[in-house]
């Protein structure tokens, strides 16, 4: 067997480019400026809003549900989701500080039983048949 021999590195494929440093840096600017600014400043507006919570704020969580604050406690806050329905919650789960027309109407669950009351006094026909099957008896007996 013959000896291998390699041909040796040429210098000219090893000379630095400027040209693709400045576009890796341009990359890396763009990349920061377009995703990585404006997410810390979201972050750093619900840090701000979440520690100026008081008492009697309307609240969005990050759940999407709407709440009333109660009683801030530390890194705890104890919300009122719904009438005598109280839960406490992380403090960093609350996203933002709701105005008050920030709302959507459906949002609001104080006026609506009394716009769906039945006001003839006479029981719904689907209601007294669902309580016959449960029951197996009619009101009357």
């Amino acid at each position: 067997m013959g000896q291998v021999s390699y041909p040796a590195a040429s210098s000219s494929g090893s000379s630095f480019n400027p040209t693709s440093l400045i576009l890796i840096l341009v990359v890396i600017v763009g990349v920061y400026m377009l995703m990585i600014r404006p997410q810390r400043r979201r972050q750093q507006q619900a840090q701000q809003s979440q520690n100026k919570l008081l008492p009697g704020a309307r609240v969005r969580t990050t759940a999407g549900m709407y709440a009333t604050v109660v009683d801030v406690d530390g890194d705890d806050v104890v919300l009122e989701v719904a009438p005598g329905v109280e839960v406490r919650y992380m403090r960093r789960a609350v996203m933002d500080v709701v105005s008050p027309g920030e709302e959507t109407p459906d949002d609001s669950y104080s006026d609506s039983e009394d716009e769906h009351a039945d006001d003839d006094g006479e029981p719904d026909t689907a209601e007294s048949e669902e309580e016959t099957a449960h029951t197996g008896s009619t009101k009357n007996d």
